[in-house]
């Protein structure tokens, strides 16, 4: 006697399914309206759920937007930042770091989230300050790490390798990132950002490169 299998899916893999659904009309929602015009009715509506659905996954707007901030601080740390330490080839590690992350930054789905929290830190610090410890902070923590292995295999002279680190990826947004931040400009063409990230490693290893 032969029994029917189903394909139904495992209830964790629903309640990520629908997770996942609301975050990303969520993000739409706060894309096209920012935090403080958007509703959960909206986004409810743009996820294709019950506002009481929206309302057992995530308590409050502020808790909904905190998810996607979080998210899309967790995506940056890997993708751009996971860095091989046993890979000495200092200039072009950093050429690539640089590039991804500017080209992860300097997109508007990627700068509306920035923008949004922001505006929002002043009254919600604690949205701003975990925006604040899980990307730029990690983000820095990572290159540093990558830096001190460098010294330790006698590659680099460094000092203080967190201002190194920061100083490094501040330089390839220079020119790049602002612009967009504030409405004046587009996102960056591939030949500028190669141009921008080339004079910052060149500049990063005229300073550190041991002699």
């Amino acid at each position: 006697m032969s029994t029917a299998m189903t394909d139904t899916p495992a209830p964790e893999a629903a309640e990520s399914d629908k997770r996942r659904q609301i975050i990303d009309g969520a993000r739409a929602v706060f894309l096209a309206q920012g935090f403080d015009a958007a509703s959960m009715g909206e986004i409810a509506r743009k996820a294709g759920v019950s506002k009481g659905t929206l309302y057992v996954y995530f308590g409050s707007k502020e808790a909904l937007f905190e998810a996607i901030a979080h998210e899309q601080c967790h995506v940056q740390a890997e993708q751009v930042f996971s860095l091989d330490h046993g890979d000495h080839d200092v200039e072009g590690v950093l050429t690539r770091l640089g590039t991804n992350f500017v080209k992860f930054l300097c997109r508007p789905e990627r700068v509306a989230p920035v923008r949004a929290i922001l505006s929002i830190s002043e009254r919600m610090p604690e949205i701003g300050r975990q925006f604040y410890e899980t990307g730029p902070v990690t983000g820095i923590s990572r290159v540093a790490a990558y830096l001190e292995a460098q010294i330790e295999a006698g590659v680099l002279e460094i000092e203080d390798t967190e201002i190194a680190a920061a100083q490094f990826l501040e330089s390839c947004l220079a020119t790049l990132l602002k612009p967009i931040m504030f409405g004046f400009g587009a996102a960056p063409s591939q030949e500028r950002i190669d141009r921008v990230v080339r004079i910052a490693v060149r500049t990063f290893l005229a300073a550190y490169r041991k002699r």
